[in-house]
Protein backbone atom coordinates (compact mmCIF):
# COMPACT_ATOMS: atom_id res chain seq x y z
CA UNK A 1 0.00 0.00 0.00
CA UNK A 2 1.27 3.46 -0.96
CA UNK A 3 4.24 2.06 -3.26
CA UNK A 4 3.24 3.61 -6.20
CA UNK A 5 2.42 7.35 -4.59
CA UNK A 6 5.87 7.28 -2.93
CA UNK A 7 7.94 6.07 -6.03
CA UNK A 8 6.03 8.99 -7.74
CA UNK A 9 6.36 11.75 -5.09
CA UNK A 10 8.92 11.29 -2.45
CA UNK A 11 7.83 13.84 -0.18
CA UNK A 12 4.74 11.56 0.96
CA UNK A 13 7.22 9.59 2.78
CA UNK A 14 6.83 12.91 5.11
CA UNK A 15 3.67 11.84 5.99
CA UNK A 16 4.18 8.29 7.12
CA UNK A 17 7.18 9.27 9.19
CA UNK A 18 4.68 11.91 10.94
CA UNK A 19 2.13 9.53 11.42
CA UNK A 20 5.03 6.28 12.98
CA UNK A 21 6.10 9.16 15.77
CA UNK A 22 2.08 8.98 16.58
CA UNK A 23 1.85 5.57 16.21
CA UNK A 24 5.10 4.30 17.70
CA UNK A 25 6.25 1.42 14.56
CA UNK A 26 7.34 2.34 11.04
CA UNK A 27 3.94 2.74 8.79
CA UNK A 28 5.32 2.89 5.76
CA UNK A 29 7.49 -0.40 6.50
CA UNK A 30 4.10 -2.08 7.10
CA UNK A 31 2.69 -0.89 4.21
CA UNK A 32 5.03 -1.45 1.65
CA UNK A 33 6.97 -4.91 3.13
CA UNK A 34 4.03 -6.61 5.19
CA UNK A 35 3.32 -8.88 6.51
CA UNK A 36 0.12 -8.95 5.01
CA UNK A 37 -1.59 -10.51 8.25
CA UNK A 38 -0.32 -7.33 10.28
CA UNK A 39 -1.58 -4.91 7.55
CA UNK A 40 -5.08 -7.03 7.64
CA UNK A 41 -5.62 -6.09 11.01
CA UNK A 42 -7.98 -3.26 11.43
CA UNK A 43 -6.00 -1.75 14.41
CA UNK A 44 -3.11 -1.73 11.87
CA UNK A 45 -5.14 -0.85 8.77
CA UNK A 46 -7.50 1.84 9.90
CA UNK A 47 -4.20 4.29 10.33
CA UNK A 48 -2.56 3.17 7.43
CA UNK A 49 -5.45 3.68 5.01
CA UNK A 50 -6.19 7.12 6.78
CA UNK A 51 -2.46 8.41 6.00
CA UNK A 52 -2.28 6.78 2.44
CA UNK A 53 -5.36 8.67 1.55
CA UNK A 54 -3.99 12.59 3.14
CA UNK A 55 -0.58 11.78 1.28
CA UNK A 56 -2.86 11.34 -1.43
CA UNK A 57 -4.70 14.05 -1.15
CA UNK A 58 -1.82 16.41 -0.06
CA UNK A 59 -0.21 14.99 -3.88
CA UNK A 60 -3.10 16.04 -5.28
CA UNK A 61 -2.80 19.59 -3.90
CA UNK A 62 0.72 19.81 -5.23
CA UNK A 63 0.38 18.59 -9.14
CA UNK A 64 -3.38 20.13 -9.53
CA UNK A 65 -4.00 22.91 -6.89
CA UNK A 66 -6.76 24.25 -8.91
CA UNK A 67 -8.90 20.95 -8.63
CA UNK A 68 -8.65 21.22 -4.85
CA UNK A 69 -9.39 24.80 -4.38
CA UNK A 70 -12.35 23.76 -6.44
CA UNK A 71 -13.68 21.12 -4.21
CA UNK A 72 -16.88 22.56 -2.72
CA UNK A 73 -17.79 19.05 -0.55
CA UNK A 74 -16.93 15.76 0.74
CA UNK A 75 -17.28 12.29 2.43
CA UNK A 76 -16.25 9.19 3.01
CA UNK A 77 -17.12 5.74 3.50
CA UNK A 78 -16.90 4.71 7.36
CA UNK A 79 -13.16 5.53 7.89
CA UNK A 80 -12.59 8.09 5.12
CA UNK A 81 -14.82 10.16 6.86
CA UNK A 82 -12.20 11.30 8.69
CA UNK A 83 -9.92 11.72 5.92
CA UNK A 84 -12.95 14.35 4.77
CA UNK A 85 -13.08 15.87 8.16
CA UNK A 86 -9.16 16.50 7.96
CA UNK A 87 -9.50 18.35 4.47
CA UNK A 88 -12.47 19.99 5.84
CA UNK A 89 -10.26 21.73 8.68
CA UNK A 90 -12.75 19.58 11.57
CA UNK A 91 -9.68 18.59 12.48
CA UNK A 92 -6.04 17.92 11.88
CA UNK A 93 -4.05 15.53 10.94
CA UNK A 94 -1.69 13.68 13.82
CA UNK A 95 -5.46 14.61 15.95
CA UNK A 96 -6.90 12.36 13.11
CA UNK A 97 -4.49 10.20 13.25
CA UNK A 98 -4.29 9.51 16.85
CA UNK A 99 -8.06 9.21 16.98
CA UNK A 100 -8.38 6.88 14.27
CA UNK A 101 -5.45 4.87 15.62
CA UNK A 102 -7.53 4.48 19.02
CA UNK A 103 -10.63 3.79 17.05
CA UNK A 104 -8.74 0.98 14.71
CA UNK A 105 -7.65 -0.92 18.26
CA UNK A 106 -11.14 -0.43 20.19
CA UNK A 107 -12.75 -2.31 16.83
CA UNK A 108 -10.45 -4.64 16.42
CA UNK A 109 -10.54 -5.63 20.30
CA UNK A 110 -14.36 -5.64 19.79
CA UNK A 111 -13.93 -8.30 16.98
CA UNK A 112 -11.57 -10.36 18.82
CA UNK A 113 -14.28 -10.41 21.33
CA UNK A 114 -16.84 -12.04 19.19
CA UNK A 115 -16.71 -14.21 16.30
CA UNK A 116 -18.31 -11.83 13.26
CA UNK A 117 -18.56 -11.11 10.06
CA UNK A 118 -19.32 -8.98 7.34
CA UNK A 119 -20.93 -10.75 3.69
CA UNK A 120 -21.22 -8.79 0.65
CA UNK A 121 -24.65 -9.52 -1.54
CA UNK A 122 -24.82 -8.48 -5.52
CA UNK A 123 -28.36 -8.65 -7.03
CA UNK A 124 -30.94 -8.13 -4.49
CA UNK A 125 -33.29 -5.28 -3.86
CA UNK A 126 -32.59 -3.97 -0.69
CA UNK A 127 -36.05 -4.80 0.70
CA UNK A 128 -35.20 -8.14 -0.28
CA UNK A 129 -31.99 -8.21 1.82
CA UNK A 130 -33.78 -6.16 4.90
CA UNK A 131 -36.47 -9.09 4.67
CA UNK A 132 -33.72 -12.13 4.19
CA UNK A 133 -31.92 -10.23 7.87
CA UNK A 134 -34.86 -10.27 9.77
CA UNK A 135 -35.32 -14.43 8.79
CA UNK A 136 -31.71 -15.00 8.89
CA UNK A 137 -31.28 -13.57 12.29
CA UNK A 138 -32.66 -15.41 14.98
CA UNK A 139 -31.05 -14.96 18.42
CA UNK A 140 -27.92 -14.04 16.91
CA UNK A 141 -27.04 -10.30 15.74
CA UNK A 142 -27.37 -9.59 11.85
CA UNK A 143 -28.04 -6.17 10.50
CA UNK A 144 -27.46 -4.33 7.20
CA UNK A 145 -24.31 -2.43 7.53
CA UNK A 146 -23.72 -1.06 4.41
CA UNK A 147 -26.01 0.81 2.14
CA UNK A 148 -23.74 1.38 -1.00
CA UNK A 149 -25.43 1.33 -4.19
CA UNK A 150 -28.10 -0.09 -6.39
CA UNK A 151 -27.73 -4.08 -5.52
CA UNK A 152 -24.80 -3.88 -4.02
CA UNK A 153 -25.36 -4.15 0.10
CA UNK A 154 -23.25 -5.19 2.79
CA UNK A 155 -24.76 -7.35 6.20
CA UNK A 156 -22.88 -7.48 9.26
CA UNK A 157 -23.05 -9.84 12.34
CA UNK A 158 -22.11 -12.99 14.16
CA UNK A 159 -20.46 -15.41 12.17
CA UNK A 160 -23.51 -18.47 12.17
CA UNK A 161 -26.48 -15.49 11.46
CA UNK A 162 -23.96 -14.04 8.42
CA UNK A 163 -23.46 -17.94 7.39
CA UNK A 164 -27.52 -18.03 7.28
CA UNK A 165 -27.74 -14.89 5.54
CA UNK A 166 -25.57 -16.11 2.98
CA UNK A 167 -27.45 -19.20 2.08
CA UNK A 168 -30.90 -17.20 2.38
CA UNK A 169 -29.82 -15.01 -0.46
CA UNK A 170 -27.70 -17.54 -2.90
CA UNK A 171 -31.70 -19.18 -2.74
CA UNK A 172 -33.20 -15.65 -3.33
CA UNK A 173 -31.02 -15.81 -6.74
CA UNK A 174 -28.10 -13.04 -5.55
CA UNK A 175 -25.55 -12.33 -8.33
CA UNK A 176 -22.84 -12.61 -5.97
CA UNK A 177 -22.66 -13.46 -1.87
CA UNK A 178 -19.28 -12.57 -0.98
CA UNK A 179 -18.08 -13.06 2.38
CA UNK A 180 -15.69 -10.37 3.37
CA UNK A 181 -12.06 -10.54 4.75
CA UNK A 182 -12.47 -8.11 7.51
CA UNK A 183 -11.56 -8.61 10.96
CA UNK A 184 -15.01 -8.26 12.88
CA UNK A 185 -18.54 -7.46 12.24
CA UNK A 186 -18.27 -3.93 11.74
CA UNK A 187 -21.30 -1.01 11.91
CA UNK A 188 -22.95 -3.88 13.78
CA UNK A 189 -23.88 -4.29 17.39
CA UNK A 190 -20.83 -6.22 17.89
CA UNK A 191 -18.91 -3.14 17.55
CA UNK A 192 -20.68 -2.12 20.87
CA UNK A 193 -17.94 -2.14 23.24
CA UNK A 194 -15.90 -0.09 20.69
CA UNK A 195 -18.07 2.97 21.42
CA UNK A 196 -17.35 3.80 24.74
CA UNK A 197 -13.31 3.42 23.70
CA UNK A 198 -14.18 5.38 20.97
CA UNK A 199 -15.89 8.15 22.66
CA UNK A 200 -13.59 8.44 25.49
CA UNK A 201 -11.14 8.99 22.15
CA UNK A 202 -13.02 12.26 21.26
CA UNK A 203 -13.75 13.58 24.13
CA UNK A 204 -11.18 16.22 24.77
CA UNK A 205 -10.56 16.54 20.88
CA UNK A 206 -11.08 19.77 20.05
CA UNK A 207 -13.36 19.72 16.31
CA UNK A 208 -13.85 23.01 14.71
CA UNK A 209 -16.88 24.06 12.15
CA UNK A 210 -16.11 22.47 8.67
CA UNK A 211 -14.83 24.79 5.83
CA UNK A 212 -16.91 22.89 3.24
CA UNK A 213 -19.73 20.57 3.90
CA UNK A 214 -18.74 16.94 4.92
CA UNK A 215 -21.56 14.22 4.55
CA UNK A 216 -21.79 12.17 7.47
CA UNK A 217 -22.36 8.42 7.36
CA UNK A 218 -25.09 8.53 9.54
CA UNK A 219 -27.87 10.37 8.16
CA UNK A 220 -26.57 11.36 4.71
CA UNK A 221 -26.41 14.93 5.78
CA UNK A 222 -24.10 17.63 6.65
CA UNK A 223 -23.34 18.78 9.99
CA UNK A 224 -21.88 22.23 10.89
CA UNK A 225 -21.91 22.01 14.51
CA UNK A 226 -18.92 20.17 16.22
CA UNK A 227 -20.42 18.62 18.85
CA UNK A 228 -22.86 17.04 16.23
CA UNK A 229 -20.24 15.62 14.61
CA UNK A 230 -18.46 14.06 17.00
CA UNK A 231 -21.37 12.32 18.31
CA UNK A 232 -21.99 10.91 14.78
CA UNK A 233 -18.53 9.68 14.49
CA UNK A 234 -19.45 7.53 17.60
CA UNK A 235 -22.54 6.60 16.25
CA UNK A 236 -21.25 5.64 13.00
CA UNK A 237 -19.08 2.68 14.65
CA UNK A 238 -22.94 0.71 15.27
CA UNK A 239 -24.71 2.07 12.97
CA UNK A 240 -25.12 1.51 9.06
CA UNK A 241 -22.98 3.43 6.33
CA UNK A 242 -25.71 5.21 4.04
CA UNK A 243 -23.27 5.92 1.22
CA UNK A 244 -26.24 5.35 -1.58
CA UNK A 245 -28.37 8.00 0.09
CA UNK A 246 -25.05 10.24 0.78
CA UNK A 247 -24.25 10.34 -2.97
CA UNK A 248 -27.67 11.46 -4.39
CA UNK A 249 -27.98 13.57 -1.35
CA UNK A 250 -24.87 15.31 -3.10
CA UNK A 251 -26.61 15.36 -6.75
CA UNK A 252 -29.43 16.83 -4.82
CA UNK A 253 -27.17 19.72 -4.13
CA UNK A 254 -25.66 19.95 -7.69
CA UNK A 255 -22.58 18.39 -7.61
CA UNK A 256 -21.52 17.03 -10.72
CA UNK A 257 -18.33 15.18 -10.93
CA UNK A 258 -16.37 13.61 -7.85
CA UNK A 259 -12.68 12.95 -6.89
CA UNK A 260 -11.79 9.81 -4.82
CA UNK A 261 -8.99 9.91 -3.23
CA UNK A 262 -7.75 7.06 -1.08
CA UNK A 263 -6.48 3.33 -1.97
CA UNK A 264 -8.21 2.00 -4.72
CA UNK A 265 -10.87 2.97 -7.04
CA UNK A 266 -14.23 1.12 -5.46
CA UNK A 267 -16.35 4.38 -4.86
CA UNK A 268 -15.72 5.18 -8.44
CA UNK A 269 -17.32 1.79 -8.91
CA UNK A 270 -20.07 2.89 -6.65
CA UNK A 271 -20.92 5.67 -7.72
CA UNK A 272 -21.18 4.62 -11.67
CA UNK A 273 -23.95 2.24 -10.07
CA UNK A 274 -25.53 5.03 -8.56
CA UNK A 275 -25.67 7.92 -11.38
CA UNK A 276 -23.42 6.45 -14.34
CA UNK A 277 -23.03 9.78 -15.82
CA UNK A 278 -21.54 11.53 -13.22
CA UNK A 279 -17.45 11.92 -13.73
CA UNK A 280 -15.09 10.25 -11.10
CA UNK A 281 -11.29 10.71 -10.82
CA UNK A 282 -9.56 7.73 -8.49
CA UNK A 283 -6.48 9.37 -7.10
CA UNK A 284 -4.95 6.45 -5.84
CA UNK A 285 -1.90 4.77 -3.86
Amino acid sequence: MGRALLDAWGEGKAFFDRASGVLGYDLAAVCLDGPAERLDSTAVSQPAIFVASIAALEWLKQTSPDVVDGFAAAAGLSLGEYTALVFAGVLDFETGLSVVRQRGEAMQAAADAAEGGMVSVLGLEIEQIERLVEEARGGDVLVVANYLCPGNTVVSGSRVACERLAAAATTAGAMKVIPLKVAGAFHSALMQPAVERLAAALADVPLSKPRIPVVSNVDALPHDDPEEIRSLLIRQVVEPVRWEASMRYMFDQGFDGFYEVGPGSVLKGLLKRIHRKTPCESVGV
